[in-house]
């Protein structure tokens, strides 16, 4: 190789916040007691990244084992997050390229785990699409989930209240927030759209008294959370049924909970997917929407490639302001919304914690690049949260009657627990 890649890695990250950098050609950089090491142990691992500029080369080379992080991942991303040159012009690229040799354009073979590209998968956002999207995320194991999410089964941000709160507290604290919200009351009726294993309807049935219905797109999940219900009592009362949530054909709901599906809903979709769960409401009904976004109505709302290709295919983040205004525009009145960003990166660092402590029962029931994949993305995301690059709001929604009668006290107090 005509240049020494600490070299060129030197050119396009400043690593002075204590980063090292080690390369099979035998060069270095950074302090030898750095907390993190990025180690560079093939070719193929700079035909990667050359080939697929930005997350999805990078994440390519990490999970096929060429590039490894040693010591600390969360160290290394926020320092890469933090100090990597952003303003390369394209005759500088260009010269890096020539530095790196011939053959650096010549594109390794695709990770086998990785989601077809879009332009393979149908038509966006059909149904068809959706299910094989969802499939593709969901239905990798409940075991692994278990590892991962511990017994809550919940997999969405959790609501810290104090900084040592456990996991599960924080996990519960989150569905009793949208519980509050939502005002539920004995002998109410929930529809919990997107509701993964089932953790919002089974706490709004045991500590609410509701009639609840959660519906989700992947089959292990509904397959999960129907076991939890019938083990915890609640078969007569509650139910998680697999089914896409615009085939609910029940209406009449008193409220409406939607946990971490925007996502996947796509923004071309939001109009027709408010005006669905309006439809579903009775006057005075409630809509809790839970979901990540962007930091702003300018970034654009398709994800990256790492996202698409390994975790979400077709997700799509928007702003706040987009979320709040399809609400609006589709029947809701928007009555209260509140960022939650610090609370996910909690949330992560704790799943990214209890990954690391099942890590070789882990492998062993999904195998190691896939195991690979979900810790570049806990950690990915953690930091992302942490620097502003993504949010998670809830926004509470009223559907207005002819009087336009909220129903809502002057003054709601949401953090007020109930009795």
């Amino acid at each position: 190789m005509a240049t020494r890649l600490a070299e060129v890695f030197g050119r396009l990250v400043d690593a002075g916040a204590g980063l090292r950098f080690v390369a099979y050609d035998g060069s270095s950089s950074g302090p030898e007691d750095a907390p993190a090491t990025i180690d560079v142990r093939s070719p193929v691992a700079v035909r990667y990244v050359a080939t697929a500029p930005g997350d999805l080369g990078l994440a390519r080379a990490y999970v096929t084992g060429h590039l490894e992080v040693r010591g600390d991942l969360h160290q290394a991303l926020t320092t890469l997050v933090d100090r990597a040159r952003d303003d390369l012009s394209w005759a500088e690229r260009a010269q890096v390229l020539r530095e790196l040799g011939p053959g650096v354009l010549r594109r390794p073979p695709r990770p086998a785990l990785e989601a077809p590209p879009p332009y393979r998968r149908g038509r966006r956002h059909s149904s068809t699409r959706d299910a094989a999207a969802i499939s593709h995320h969901y239905d990798v194991s409940n075991t692994f989930y278990a590892y991962l999410l511990g017994p809550s089964m919940a997999y969405t941000c959790a609501v810290f209240e104090r900084p040592d709160s456990t996991l599960e507290e924080a996990q519960a604290e989150k569905f009793d927030l949208v519980c509050r919200k939502l005002g539920l009351r004995q002998g109410m009726r929930l529809l919990d759209v997107g509701c993964g294993w089932g953790g919002m309807v089974r706490h709004a049935a045991e500590n609410y008294g509701v009639r609840a219905l959660g519906v989700t797109l992947s089959r292990r999940q509904a397959e999960w959370g129907a076991k939890a219900l019938a083990d915890n009592g609640l078969g007569s009362v509650a139910e998680v049924r697999h089914q896409d949530y615009r085939e609910v054909a029940e209406d009449g709901f008193d409220a409406v909970s939607s946990i971490g599906l925007t996502e996947h809903i796509g923004l071309a979709n939001l109009p027709a997917y408010f005006r669905f769960l309006h439809s579903r409401l009775v006057d005075g009904g409630r809509l809790l929407n839970h979901c990540i976004t962007r930091p702003s109505g300018q970034e654009p709302a398709r994800a990256g490639g790492f996202i698409d290709r390994y975790i979400f295919p077709d997700g799509e983040l928007e702003g706040p302001g987009t979320i709040v205004s399809a609400m609006h525009d589709n029947g809701f009145e928007v009555r209260h919304e509140e960022n939650l960003r610090e609370h996910y990166a909690l949330t992560l660092r704790e799943w990214a914690a209890n990954l690391d402590r099942s890590w070789d029962a882990a492998v062993a029931e999904v195998g190691l690049a896939k195991a690979r994949v979900w810790r570049l993305y806990l950690v990915a995301s953690r930091v992302g949260f942490e620097r502003n690059r993504i949010q998670l709001h809830q926004v509470l929604g009223v559907r207005l009657g002819p009087d336009a009668d909220a129903r809502l006290p002057l003054r709601p107090d949401f953090s007020r627990r109930r009795p």
